[in-house]
């Protein structure tokens, strides 16, 4: 290919050796964090801050190399493309309903040549009729991969304890790990490096700002957050996240009542559901609460320039304007799609079968 670039005029070859060059760097670079998740093999993946700034890299870049090969945009044949899972079996258990993770998974474990398979709460009841140690330690015989959506983080704390294979925590009234993995990337495909940027989280203090407050600092972003009086996030994560911070040289978590006050000067603005699921008795007094908190355009408007909007979905509109949700500033179907990416990442990471 070099050899052509002799019957370019100088400038143009010029050009073109250097985009080979830049694409050869970064693949490098890629091939290079993908290798530090070699010892990640057979561990949990339950938070973010259980993994290591070089962890988190890997998993990353891993998911990207996953969507250049088996995304729509790829050139690969679907059916030639490398099945590293082939043999390899995921249960999911749900206790809470979810359109983009159990099609992610289910998706993505076949496109890596596994099969995953789908337990409602009519298929398994946690800890009812069968103790979740048991159920732990029937499922490992029987799968590679235990991937769980629960109410209740001490159940994937139960469950990954007695496990003899890895578990994968899809969602805890603690934690959303994936989600964040997921969010992070659509941050990189838009800015690159998002190392100095300003993430600003309006609502709730919930599962899915928690990781998203630690992996944020742990990609060198600074952390602004507004949650309406008794909505904060949980003060042992807040206090994580300020060491994270400080760690990898960020501004100290900046937190506020005021939504306009974390918006200000932020280069990303996200919000979730205001009523989770559970809390649907609450509705109406969380809605009254939550006055104030809508993103909208005039929101938006505070925030930097080319400020970006995120939401984990399902979304809706008293949380988020339509003019915001479908504007070019939201970033939210990438955002949905990336769900599935990473979440073959890290199952592909745990089983060392990269």
């Amino acid at each position: 290919m070099f050899s052509s670039l002799r019957y370019m005029n100088k400038p143009a070859a010029r050009v073109a050796a250097e985009t080979l060059m830049k694409s050869g760097t970064s693949s490098a670079k890629r091939a290079m964090s993908i290798s530090a998740l070699s010892g990640f093999e057979g561990k949990n993946f339950i938070s973010i801050d259980q993994l290591s700034n070089e962890e988190l890299r890997g998993l990353l870049d891993l998911s990207k190399k996953y969507r250049d090969t088996y995304g729509k945009g790829s050139s690969v044949d679907p059916i030639t493309a490398p099945k590293p899972l082939t043999g390899q079996s995921v249960s999911m258990i749900f206790q809470k309903r979810s359109t983009r993770t159990r099609v992610s998974t289910e998706t993505g474990t076949t496109l890596l040549g596994g099969h995953a398979l789908f337990l409602g709460p009519s298929d398994i009841q946690l800890g009812v009729n069968e103790s979740m140690r048991d159920t732990a330690l029937v499922l490992s015989r029987f799968n590679s991969v235990v991937l769980a959506r629960v109410f209740s983080h001490n159940d994937i704390l139960e469950l990954s304890k007695h496990a003899t294979v890895p578990v994968i925590n899809a969602l805890s009234d603690m934690h959303h790990p994936l989600q964040t993995l997921a969010d992070l990337m659509a941050l990189e495909d838009h800015f690159g490096d998002v190392r100095g940027k300003s993430l600003a989280w309006v609502g709730d203090g919930n599962n899915v700002l928690h990781d998203l407050m630690l992996g944020g600092a742990k990609l060198g972003m600074n952390i602004r957050v507004a949650t309406p009086d008794g909505y904060e996030a949980n003060e042992g994560v807040i206090e994580t996240t300020k060491k994270l911070a400080a760690e990898n040289g960020t501004e100290d978590v900046f937190l506020t009542k005021v939504a306009s006050e974390a918006v200000k000067g932020s280069d990303v603005i996200v919000t979730d559901t205001w009523v989770s699921m559970g809390q649907e008795s609450e509705y109406e007094k969380r809605v009254q609460e939550f006055d104030g908190y809508q993103v909208n355009a005039s929101l938006m408007e505070q925030a930097n320039p080319g400020a970006v909007f995120l939401h984990c979905l399902p979304r809706h509109p008293e949380e988020v304007s339509d003019e915001v949700f479908y504007s070019d500033q939201s970033l939210v179907f990438p955002e949905a799609e990336n769900r599935m990416w990473t979440v073959m990442a890290v199952m592909a990471a745990q089983l060392g079968k990269l």
